[in-house]
C-alpha cells in the first residue's frame, strides 16, 4: 500500500512540478519583455526631448567651426595694430572665447565629434602660430596675407570637422 501511495504522490507531483516551471517560465519571460517595453517605452521619450537639443548642439558647433574658419576669422577680426604678435594673440583669443561659449554642447554630442571638433580648433590655431613664425611674417598684415595664402592651397581645419558633423547629424534620421 505505501508502494502505491508513494507512486500516486509522484504521479501527482510531476504534472504539478511541470506547470509550475512552466509558469515560471512564462512569468519570467512575461516579465523580461514587459521591462524591455518600459525600457524602450522611456528610451523613445527621452529621444523626444533630446532630439531637439542635440540638433542644436550639433548647429552651435558647426557656427563654431564656420566662425573659426581662418578665412571667416580674418573678415571678422580686425587688425588692431601693425605688430604681428599682438594680431596672433587676438586671432588665437577669439577662437579660445568661442570655444568657451560651446563647451557645453560637449554633452550632447560624440566623443568622437567632440575630438574632432577639438582637433580643429587646435589645427587652427597651429595654423595661425605656424604663420607668425615665418620669417617673411613681420606685420599683422604680413600674417593675415600668409594664413590667406596658406588658405587658397589646402582646406580649412574645420572643413573636415564640419563634414563630420553633416554625417553624424545624417545618422540621427
Amino acid at each position: 500500500m505505501n508502494a502505491d501511495r508513494i507512486i500516486d504522490l509522484i504521479l501527482f507531483t510531476i504534472p504539478a512540478l511541470i506547470t509550475g516551471l512552466i509558469a515560471y517560465h512564462f512569468f519570467k519571460e512575461h516579465t523580461k519583455n514587459e521591462d524591455g517595453r518600459r525600457r524602450y517605452l522611456l528610451k523613445k521619450d527621452l529621444q523626444t526631448n533630446a532630439l531637439p537639443m542635440r540638433l542644436q548642439a550639433y548647429e552651435r558647433l558647426a557656427l563654431f567651426l564656420e566662425r573659426i574658419s581662418p578665412n571667416k576669422l580674418l573678415t571678422r577680426v580686425p587688425i588692431n595694430s601693425l605688430n604681428k604678435n599682438s594680431y596672433e594673440s587676438l586671432l588665437i583669443q577669439t577662437i579660445e572665447q568661442e570655444i568657451e561659449h560651446n563647451l557645453s554642447q560637449q554633452i550632447y554630442v560624440s566623443s568622437k565629434c567632440w575630438s574632432i571638433v577639438s582637433a580643429a580648433k587646435n589645427a587652427t590655431i597651429q595654423l595661425i602660430r605656424k604663420a607668425s613664425m615665418l620669417e617673411k611674417t613681420d606685420t599683422a598684415d604680413k600674417l593675415r596675407e600668409v594664413i590667406l595664402t596658406e588658405m587658397m592651397e589646402r582646406r580649412a581645419p574645420s572643413d573636415a570637422a564640419l563634414a563630420f558633423i553633416r554625417e553624424e547629424v545624417s545618422d540621427l534620421w
